[in-house]
């Protein structure tokens, strides 16, 4: 990289705004994302920096930051600060890259291009960390990893709603593609699935790197990625993932659970707002879904059968 001059732009928010922030500075295109001095308590500040070959336009910003704290249902106060300057190190990101650091959820380990792992028990997946949102870090993502590690049977057909980076998707087909094979560091022979596995997002740019996602991880064969929504048209799964926000969930919930055959994964719910999930899965005859939690996030998982 020729280029000696770089620009952060230091977002100081909410601990629940991370996410939203994150997805903020994805949208205008940043070369990598920090979280600097990531809080202890969930009510703390927390710095996320995204780093950029030109700065973005200030109102550009502040409109990319409002539309992501309207999709996450958060007030304009949880943005605290904004600064920006100038980062005369060609080496930044270099050392943006020493720091991300391999993520393990049961049998995944979620790890950037770059990393060397000897992890010959586990399952893979490599995530390019500045991309679409969903790299395995945030408690949402993980959610639905471990749902799927614990509920996923090789071969059923698997829908991943809100795809992003294809990250669930790609678990599910790594478990599928590995079944009965040595897993090595993540490259594993790949056999055909015995149903399909579908990954839909109605942002057109998140199906596009969902997919180079999958060919990193050698499982672009083996998934179908849509830029559509889901709709009364869309056919039953078996296991269908939904990791979105409360108020994208709760109008789809009737369609979410009558395409889902046997398990239904709904993330990307804040712990506040169990209740509000609850009351209509119950009036949907599905009171006994299993919640799971991590930090002030929960994952419901319906089993239908």
């Amino acid at each position: 990289m020729d280029r000696k001059v770089w620009f952060a732009v230091h977002v100081n928010g909410a601990y629940l705004a991370t996410e939203a922030i994150e997805f903020a500075l994805n949208s205008l295109d940043a070369l990598g994302i920090e979280v600097i001095d990531f809080p202890k308590q969930d009510r703390e500040i927390v710095t996320v920096t995204g780093y950029f070959d030109q700065l973005p336009d200030a109102k550009l910003l502040r409109d990319e930051l409002e539309n992501g704290l309207t999709i996450y249902n958060l007030l304009p106060t949880a943005i605290v600060s904004i600064t920006t300057d100038e980062i005369e190190n060609t080496d930044w990101l270099a050392e943006w890259k020493r720091h991300w650091k391999p993520t393990e959820i049961g049998r995944f380990v979620i790890a950037a291009p770059w990393h060397e792992l000897n992890e010959p028990e586990k399952i893979v997946i490599r995530i390019e960390p500045n991309m679409a949102f969903g790299t395995g870090t945030h408690e949402t993502t993980q959610l639905c990893l471990k749902a799927i590690d614990e509920h996923y049977t090789p071969g059923d057909s698997f829908l991943d709603v809100g795809t992003g980076t294809g990250i669930l998707a790609i678990a599910a087909a790594k478990v599928s593609t590995t079944e009965g094979t040595e897993i090595k560091g993540g490259n594993t022979s790949r056999s055909e699935c015995a149903s399909p596995i579908f990954g839909c997002d109605i942002d057109p740019d998140s199906t596009v790197i969902a997919r180079e996602n999958a060919k990193r991880n050698d499982v672009v064969d083996a998934i179908s990625f849509q830029t559509e929504s889901l709709t009364s048209e869309t056919p039953n799964f078996d296991f269908i993932c939904a990791n979105l926000t409360f108020d994208v969930i709760l109008p789809m919930l009737p369609l979410l659970i009558e395409k889902a055959d046997r398990i239904l994964v709904l993330s990307g719910i804040l712990a506040e707002q169990e209740k509000a999930i609850i009351d209509p899965l119950s009036e949907l005859g599905f009171a006994d879904a299993e919640i799971a939690r991590a930090g002030e996030w929960i994952a419901f998982t319906i089993h239908k059968k």
